[in-house]
This record gives structure tokens, C-alpha cells and sequence, in this order.
């Protein structure tokens, strides 16, 4: 029995944990670097702990604190929300040692969906399409250069354990494959460790689309719809929504029976969402499968009335997931209001906020953990609001977003809300024709203009 939860992140993500357990009547634990004593997950959860210095690798990246804290607290679980631990597969064997509740996968599968060579194939054999590319990890440049040439140019170099698209090149021809396989390897080591590369064909102009599942590790799994999440900067999204501008019910249908199949395969538990890749002719690719929450969650949130987080907590406390028919209703849109200057290269912006003035009305929903005179730590992502709008259809939910992030005020510091003023202006992503390189072509307007 859970009746203790410590959430072992900060920010949006830790407050947004801490009001579901409350509203389940659960206790609730904090935990934070000296740099985060004033954020709002800290002031609104039940106790709090300090887990160390501002580097995360010094507090949000320590097992044995943060093990610590669930034991000096008596917290019978942990909820890792996303990034820092949450997909570390020792993390949560760590827990499973202690006997406190990892809220999410096994170990086990989490391991085996981070491995994404490994992913790919336990998807190929569950009957889940997955894109042409190496059976194995590529150890070399020759082996690498041989099996470009036989899947064809261009290809995409990727890191075996890689995420956030760090440790991803695109090589177009022989002559950069080199270059750009060294380049993703060092950064692949560089940024998790591990070196192993896989190589697979580059989809011209495709469409990042993901299905967000729920299983009980006992077997039963559903699917939740998917989510638009093409427009992307660097490999990082910038604005989700559900339901896609190009995913009818029978590509709906056929998604979420795939993303189901991959799911069972691996006895799935917990939320997760299974990423594809649609192109032009309507056909997907298993691209990977996060085993956390995502940043995005809210859009289903929104149009299908879940709180996905509730279901997580419900699973690690042994409820089975029910068989029945998720519906979409409406149309949901969530901008990532990123602490940035979006005419400076999206240059960071860490400092002090002096005006916070959310966004309010009818289907219009603010996750942040900011507020006037909160000091935005320049240690961890900038990401400081998710902004997330709902109306009846998606030119209703344009012009509410237009209208939201308009009433959006937010001094201090540069945000990239102008960004996202202009780019839901534009004719062609209202028209809902865009693909992973809309932004490569799209023209951010001066400032002063």
C-alpha cells in the first residue's frame, strides 16, 4: 500500500506530481538542490529534503540521496517523472532493493527499451514495422559505411542509448559518413557513456508521431491516441498536439495496435509512449519507446479527460489496467515556453522573473513551477511552462493558443513565446503542413518588426 510518494525530479513535472498524489489523498516528498530551495514543488509538497549542490549530477542524479530521503521521510514510493533517473534501469533496481515502489517499469524493461537496437528488434518480432537499418550495433566505420550503401543514402547514425537527439547525425552520402559516425560516437559517449552505434535509413520528411500506452505488467495494455510532435528544433520539440492535423481513425487504429503489440511484448508496465515515424505514403516506423511520462502528456490529458498520472500511481499500486475504448474529443495544442531568446540562436536565459502573469479562460491550463521574483537556475533545462490550450476543433484551439499566449506575460527574463506567436501565424502549420524539417525553412520574423 502506497500512501507516501516521493517525487525524485523538480520544476513543472515534481508540482504537477505532487497535486495528483494529493488529490489521491497521498502524502508527499519533495526533493531539491540548494538551487531549487524556492520552487513551487518545494513549497507545495508535504515534507522536503535537500539532496545537494545545483550540478544535477551533485542532487538530482544521485541514487543514494535521493534513497536516502525516501528512507528518512518513509516514503513507500518514488515517482521519477521524466528525465534525470527516470529511465535509469539501475535506479530502479535500486528501489526494487530497498523495497520501495519504482513508479514505472521493471528494470528489466526498462533496459531492454533503452537498448534501441535491442528495441528495435523485440518490435520486428512483436510484427511492429520498423525502419531498414543494422541488425546489430555498428562497431565501425566500414561495417557502418557497407551497410549505408545497402539500405541506400541518406542514413540516420544513432546512439544505441542515446535520447534528446544527442548522439544523431544525418550522413548524405560516402564521402561524410565518417565525419558525422565520429562525431555522433563522441557525443553518444560524451553525453551517456556509452560509445554503440546503429545505423538506420534516413525517412525523407517525415512525421514524428508517438502513441501514448498504459499496461499493468500482468498483461493487459491500452492506448491513449497519439500525439503531434513534429515540430522540432534540433531533435527537440517545441509544440505537441492530439489529435495529428494527418492521423485518421483507421491510421489511428492501426498505430495503436502496433504500439500495443510492442508494449505487450515486453509485459509492458506503467505509462510509456511508442514513437513512429509516418511519411507521405501513410506507412510508419517504430522509432522508440519511452518507458516515463512525457513532457507532452497534457495534450491526451486533454482530449481524452485522463490524468495519466493517477493511472501510473494506480499500476504500482496493483490495479489492472481495464480493457475499453479511449475516445478523443476535441483538439488540444501545448506550447514549451522555454527561458530562451529566440532571435539569439535560442540562447539560454537564466535570471530573476519579475512579472508572471498566466494565461487564464475556458480550456486554457498552465503547468509551471515559476512565479514573480523566482530565480531561474541556469543548471538544468530552460524549459519553464508549458502552456496548453483545448477547444473543438484545432482552428479553435489555434486561435485560443493565439489568444493565451498574447495574455502570456512573463518579464526578466527572454522566453520564446514570440517564436511561438509567429509560428502559429503561419499559413502552413495552421494548415497542418509541416514534418520534422518545417523548421529548417521557417523564417522567425525580427523583433522589432
Amino acid at each position: 500500500m502506497i500512501k507516501k510518494v516521493l517525487i525524485a525530479n523538480r520544476g513543472e513535472i515534481a508540482l504537477r506530481i505532487i497535486r495528483t498524489c494529493h488529490e489521491m489523498g497521498l502524502k508527499t516528498v519533495a526533493v531539491f538542490s540548494t538551487a531549487d530551495r524556492d520552487s513551487l514543488h518545494v513549497r507545495f509538497a508535504d515534507e522536503a529534503v535537500c539532496i545537494g549542490l545545483p550540478p544535477s549530477r551533485e542532487s538530482y542524479l544521485r541514487p543514494d540521496r535521493i534513497i536516502s530521503a525516501a528512507e528518512v521521510t518513509g516514503a513507500e514510493a518514488i515517482h521519477p517523472g521524466y528525465g534525470f533517473l527516470a529511465e535509469n534501469a539501475d535506479f530502479s533496481a535500486i528501489c526494487e532493493d530497498h523495497n520501495i515502489k519504482f513508479i514505472g517499469p521493471p528494470p528489466n524493461t526498462i533496459r531492454m527499451m533503452g537498448d534501441k537496437n535491442f528495441a528495435k528488434n523485440t518490435m520486428r518480432n512483436a510484427g511492429v514495422p520498423v525502419v531498414p537499418g543494422s541488425d546489430d550495433v555498428v562497431k565501425s566505420i566500414p561495417l557502418g559505411k557497407r551497410i549505408a550503401e545497402e539500405i541506400g543514402y541518406p542514413v540516420m547514425i544513432k546512439a544505441s542509448a542515446g535520447g534528446g537527439g544527442r548522439g544523431m547525425r544525418v550522413s548524405k552520402s560516402p564521402d561524410d559518413f565518417e565525419s558525422q559516425y565520429s562525431v555522433a560516437k563522441a557525443e553518444a559517449e560524451s553525453s551517456f557513456g556509452n560509445g554503440d552505434m546503429y545505423i538506420e535509413k534516413f525517412i525523407t520528411g517525415p512525421r514524428h508521431i508517438e502513441i501514448q500506452v498504459l499496461g499493468d505488467g500482468k498483461g493487459n495494455v491500452i492506448h491513449f491516441g497519439e500525439r503531434e510532435c513534429s515540430i522540432q528544433r534540433r531533435h527537440q520539440k517545441l509544440i505537441e498536439e492530439s489529435p495529428s492535423p494527418v492521423v485518421d481513425a483507421k491510421l489511428r487504429a492501426k498505430m495503436g495496435e502496433a504500439a500495443i503489440a510492442g508494449a505487450t511484448a515486453v509485459n509492458y508496465e506503467g505509462v510509456g509512449t511508442v514513437e513512429f515515424l509516418l511519411d507521405d505514403t501513410g506507412s510508419f516506423y517504430f522509432m522508440e519507446m519511452n518507458t516515463r511520462i512525457q513532457v507532452e502528456h497534457p495534450v491526451t490529458e486533454e482530449v481524452t479527460d485522463c490524468d495519466l498520472v493517477e493511472f501510473q500511481i494506480r499500476v504500482a499500486m496493483g490495479e489492472n489496467v481495464k480493457q475499453r475504448e479511449i475516445s478523443l474529443e476535441g483538439h488540444a495544442i501545448e506550447c514549451r515556453i522555454n527561458a530562451e531568446d529566440p532571435f539569439n540562436d535560442f540562447a539560454p536565459c537564466p535570471g530573476t522573473v519579475t512579472t508572471f502573469h498566466p494565461s487564464g479562460g475556458h480550456g486554457v491550463r498552465v503547468d509551471t513551477h515559476v512565479y514573480a521574483g523566482y530565480m531561474i537556475p541556469p543548471y538544468y533545462d530552460s524549459m519553464i511552462a508549458k502552456l496548453i490550450v483545448r477547444g473543438r476543433t484545432r482552428d479553435l484551439a489555434i486561435r485560443k493558443m493565439q489568444r493565451a499566449l498574447d495574455e502570456f506575460v512573463i518579464e526578466g527574463v527572454r522566453t520564446t513565446i514570440p517564436f511561438h506567436l509567429q509560428l502559429l501565424r503561419d499559413k502552413r502549420f495552421q494548415a497542418g503542413d509541416f514534418d520534422t524539417t518545417f523548421l529548417e525553412s521557417f523564417k522567425l520574423k525580427p523583433e522589432d518588426e
